[in-house]
């Protein structure tokens, strides 16, 4: 397809149709016809253009600055033989995602066909291309993507965030969906279990895995550990929550030579440890007190050995979340007091606080409410407090990438019933999430979100136009606006003349 260059002879600029031929084996620019020139910052067109009509209006900065990212860490390469119709559905994914069958009238309204050198798409090329993805060797090509990606980034990850969340899929046909424990709550969805590792400062996507909804948390670490070791990084700091935490994963983060900051469950053992500490009216002293963000902690450390690993633990109280948990469970009480009163059933679980005759049991009230708003932080590398509060409390890389997996790049719900496109369909929102935490990378110092960046770029249209008498076709990109300027030279400034 042709396009419009800007010439510069002997200081004025002039504008020519031109088209790239692959000529023995090189690309060769093809000059079609003189089109106009510019002068005063305006474009002059030539005479036989004055009466030129609009023949298409496409879509085309946000599909510009996504093609641009993927083409700076050699993703089109690493796709494989269907690359153009996967990086199609990975762009779709980020603006505008319905369905598989919804594509290609989506891929009309677009430039795509210019950017990926791609007509003519179907349903069926792009079936072919998720069953194409399943051929690939997943693990081995996040490492080759995450290298090429610090490469051109010049990253040196130090830290590494871990956490698991889960998504439901329609149907109950795919062996992978199995009952399991709904983050959100939600009883009765065939889940499927989704673990994800981002770098620690800039939330840059390193591996990911999906498995059954029926396994643990804790499990899933277990898998991935080996495959992170691959990646041959400096020793860091591996940053999980209180659920994947276990002896195993404790140990093999060791044998990595890696450092862990985790949470840990406050159980029985832990429980008893802290009693002769955990007194509010002693721990909230102002010596303790640490702010993280908007949340204030009461901490206190001590010298641990976490099954058989020797680190710190931290007893941490949160005194809004104590006091929000013992309203709550108080208020479940008296209403439940009502309904004894009236001879009625009450909710589950609380009949532990009530006797044989509905009297409330004081002293279960008590131990119930002795470890409200206490959480407990174990690490095996010393930190100042503030520094490993901040780190683990702060962690919302992760929980940020979940939020856009199931929000933006539309993963929530899962409508593929075969466990192969079910990966894939996983795999295409993993390169989604990738090429957003770039772009949110780049303009970090302004205001832009990667969202928000692509939600100003919408307006970025290419004009294709004709005159009907001389059969001329020109293309022309609309005039940009301020912000879209900042966003195209915070990413690159070459975009500006694309």
């Amino acid at each position: 397809m042709s396009f419009v260059r800007r010439i510069k002879r002997q200081g004025h600029v002039y504008l020519a149709e031109v088209e790239n031929r692959w000529v023995n084996g090189k690309c060769v620019q093809h000059h079609i016809r003189y089109v106009g020139r510019e002068a005063d910052g305006k474009t002059l067109l030539a005479a036989s253009l004055s009466e030129a009509e609009v023949d298409h209006v496409k879509l085309y900065g946000p599909l510009l600055v996504l093609n641009h990212l993927a083409k700076e860490i050699a993703l089109p390469g690493q796709l494989g033989p269907y690359s153009q119709e996967i990086l199609s559905l990975v762009y779709a994914h980020c603006l505008d995602y319905r369905s598989l069958n919804h594509m290609p009238s989506w891929f009309e309204r677009t430039d795509l066909n210019f950017l990926l050198s791609l007509e003519g798409l179907t349903e069926k090329r792009l079936v072919g291309a998720l069953d194409r993805l399943e051929a690939l060797d997943a693990d081995a090509w996040q490492q080759r993507l995450f290298e090429s990606v610090c490469r051109q980034y010049r990253l040196r990850p130090s830290g590494v965030i871990y956490d698991v969340t889960n998504t439901y899929l329609y149907g109950r046909c795919c062996p992978l969906a199995k009952p399991g424990h709904d983050k959100e709550a939600v009883k009765g969805r065939p889940l499927i279990q989704i673990g994800l590792g981002v770098t620690q400062e800039e939330g840059i996507p390193l591996f990911h895995k999906v498995f059954d909804g029926n396994v643990h948390d804790a499990r899933t670490l277990q898998d991935l550990v080996t495959l992170f070791g691959r990646y041959q990084l400096a020793p860091g700091l591996f940053i999980y929550d209180r659920g994947v935490q276990s002896t195993r994963n404790l140990q093999d983060i060791k044998h990595l030579h890696w450092d862990t900051l985790c949470g840990v469950p406050l159980n029985e053992p832990l429980k008893k440890f802290w009693r002769p500490w955990a007194d509010p009216h002693q721990l909230m002293q102002l010596s303790h007190r640490q702010r993280v963000g908007h949340t204030v902690f009461y901490t206190l450390w001590r010298p641990y050995r976490l099954d058989g690993v020797r680190g710190r633990l931290a007893l941490c109280l949160n005194e809004r979340h104590q006091r929000d948990a013992r309203e709550s469970r108080r208020d479940e009480i008296a209403y439940a007091q009502k309904l004894l009163a009236q001879g009625r059933s009450i909710k589950p679980g609380l009949d532990r606080f009530f006797d044989s005759r509905g009297r409330l049991l004081r002293s279960e009230l008590a131990q119930a409410e002795e470890f409200d708003g206490y959480s407990c932080i174990f690490c095996t590398r010393w930190l100042p407090q503030d520094k490993m509060l901040s780190l683990y409390f702060g962690k919302d890389l992760v929980e940020k990438a979940f939020r856009s997996l199931k929000g933006i790049t539309q993963l929530r719900p899962v409508r593929h019933w075969l466990a192969e496109r079910l990966h894939a369909h996983v795999f295409v929102c993993y390169v989604v999430y990738l090429l957003l935490s770039l772009l949110q990378y780049r303009p970090r110092k302004t205001d832009f979100t990667a969202e928000s960046a692509l939600l100003e770029l919408q307006t970025m249209y290419k004009v294709y136009l004709r005159d009907s008498k001389s059969r001329f076709h020109l293309s022309r990109v609309v005039t940009l606006t301020k912000k879209q300027e900042l966003i195209l030279k915070t990413i690159d400034k070459s975009l500006l003349n694309s």
